[in-house]
């Protein structure tokens, strides 16, 4: 039951035509929008649909060019973070800002009134988190924590500020299926409580299962609203992208255990590089052609470490270590395992897979400039720029890449777009071994259905597909086999005829392998 607001409006928020410009584009056109006191509210959208610069204007980070946002029934103008937070609009991001060499307690302070001691803010912050289901230990450190229990500082440190509204952008990305359960407890007593949740998501059974009511945004403006609960999670795709969104198909492949092992790692250890680096711990697996298998984890259980032992970014003591194809690679640079056939995709698109102030052409040029030196670049080091414009369109054609001019800067990108254009460039050489870390966060149905199909149909080609994802939806879809990483360890590959989400949410949280059996035994 919620509370009795007495003579308050019903809607806690409205929007009326708010438009966001930036130069040609109008990333949002004229949006209207109701958020109703106690109700938990989707805003669905395709990738550059404008859900992102929306609800920067709710949160004061950026301001409307045009239209009115009324809070309570009345305007008012959000000039900043800060003013939205006294306004009591509160936003839990997707991407985590904690200082990791802090407590929670301290991290938590840096958002609050200057002043008030650490020992009060971590007696509060102990007393809420266990109140809501959500334990924490306020001097914890975090960079010794879990990325599910940093998600527990952010939404703490949200609700110490008693918001009204609370913003979460896909934050079920980094969690288990249990801690996402316990999370969506939360939510629904949040909601009991009257308070009102405006919730971005592109997984859609999340949005069917806990949302009331439905916005869609198709380029930036507003093409729909619904209830989910009376969806499917096709239509809600549909919806959001416009037209019907093909369902992945994984054909079946014989003969795998004869198969050549065209990625091979073997005893792989790494100590930590910094205090809060995960060490790898005698880490096995072979990868064959003509298969895909899947590497589930929390984040922070060493993936990126072992993506970066993967990818030549750190090299191994022996060269035996990693073999590309039956060769040793272990002490091969990226280019060098590039030009073994492998292909790479990091997790963070940003700074890792993409220069930000470069343009997509230029990116290309870098990445693939060791393995396509006679069609890019020619005698004397001289550059084909056509050659590589011609190759940077096509892979913006197949991946559909949408974008604001003929060959612009990466950073000028919406993140999914950029993601799209990242894989491509790699599916785009055909490589025998691919290695991708996170192919989908947050991108929307549509383009992950097409990421995902091409990661099969690469495999099915005759390739090996090494996926490494916190999305245990995108595993089941694509994998022959699901291996586990917990703690710089990682699980033998479970065929995925024997993997259900339980047994594998349970590895990910830290279960041995063989109590997985039967997890009805584990308590």
């Amino acid at each position: 039951m919620s509370e009795d607001h007495g003579s308050a409006p019903a809607d806690l928020l409205e929007v009326r035509g708010l438009t966001k410009i930036f130069g040609q584009l109008k990333a949002c056109d004229s949006i209207d929008l109701l958020i109703a006191r106690g109700e938990i509210h989707a805003l669905l959208g395709e990738n550059g649909a404008g859900k992102s610069t929306l609800v920067k204007m709710l949160f004061g980070s950026l301001e409307p060019n045009a239209g009115e946002i009324r809070w309570n029934g009345s305007p008012v103008r959000i000039t900043s973070p800060s003013a939205a937070r006294k306004l009591g609009i509160g936003m839990v991001f997707q991407h985590f800002s904690l200082f990791e060499a802090l407590t929670a307690a301290e991290n938590i302070a840096l958002s609050l009134d200057a002043g008030t001691p650490i020992a009060t803010i971590a007696a509060k912050s102990k007393a809420l988190s266990y109140s809501y289901g959500l334990p924490l230990d306020p001097y914890s450190l975090v960079g010794d924590l879990s990325v599910g229990e940093r998600q527990r500082i952010e939404i703490i440190r949200c609700l110490l500020q008693t918001p009204q509204l609370i913003i979460l952008d896909e934050p079920t990305s980094v969690l288990t299926p249990q801690e996402a359960d316990k999370l969506f407890e939360t939510l629904e007593r949040l909601r009991a409580e009257g308070k009102s949740i405006l919730y971005i998501s592109h997984r859609l059974e999340e949005v069917k299962r806990m949302c009331d009511r439905a916005t869609v945004l198709r380029h930036g403006k507003v093409v729909g609203h619904c209830d989910p609960r009376q969806e499917t999670a096709a239509s809600l795709a549909r919806m959001m992208v416009g037209n019907d969104v093909h369902a992945v198909t994984r054909p079946p492949v014989d003969g795998l255990a004869e198969a050549q092992a065209l990625l091979q790692i073997s005893n792989l250890n790494r100590k930590p590089a910094t205090p809060f680096s995960i060490p790898l711990k005698n880490i096995n697996l072979d990868v064959r052609a003509g298969e895909v298998i899947g590497i589930a984890g929390v984040a922070g259980n060493g993936q990126g470490e072992f993506f970066e032992a993967v990818s030549g970014e750190v090299l191994q003591d022996r060269a035996s270590t990693i073999r590309i194809r039956g060769k040793d690679a272990g002490r091969l640079s990226i280019s060098g395992r590039r030009l073994q056939g492998a292909a790479f995709v990091p997790e963070e698109r940003l700074g890792h897979g993409a220069a930000p102030r470069m343009k997509l052409s230029e990116n290309l040029l870098l990445s693939r400039h060791r393995t396509d030196r006679g069609a890019f670049v020619g005698g004397l080091g001289m550059i084909r720029t056509p050659a590589i414009s011609a190759a940077s369109q096509r892979i913006i054609a197949e991946m559909d890449v949408r974008k604001s001019a003929v060959d612009p800067e990466a950073a000028a990108l919406s993140g999914g777009n950029l993601q799209k254009f990242i894989i491509g460039r790699e599916l785009d050489r055909k490589p025998l071994v691919m290695v991708v870390n996170q192919p989908t966060w947050g991108v929307d149905a549509g383009a992950a259905a097409r990421i995902r199909q091409a990661l099969i149909e690469l495999s099915r080609a005759g390739s090996a597909v090494l996926v490494i994802s916190q999305d245990l939806d995108e595993l089941f879809e694509v994998s022959d086999a699901i291996a586990v990483m917990h703690n710089g360890e990682l699980s033998k590959p479970m065929p995925r005829a024997e993997a259900t989400f339980e047994k594998i949410g349970l590895l990910m949280g830290g279960a041995e392998p063989g109590h997985v059996e039967h997890p009805q035994e584990v308590a």
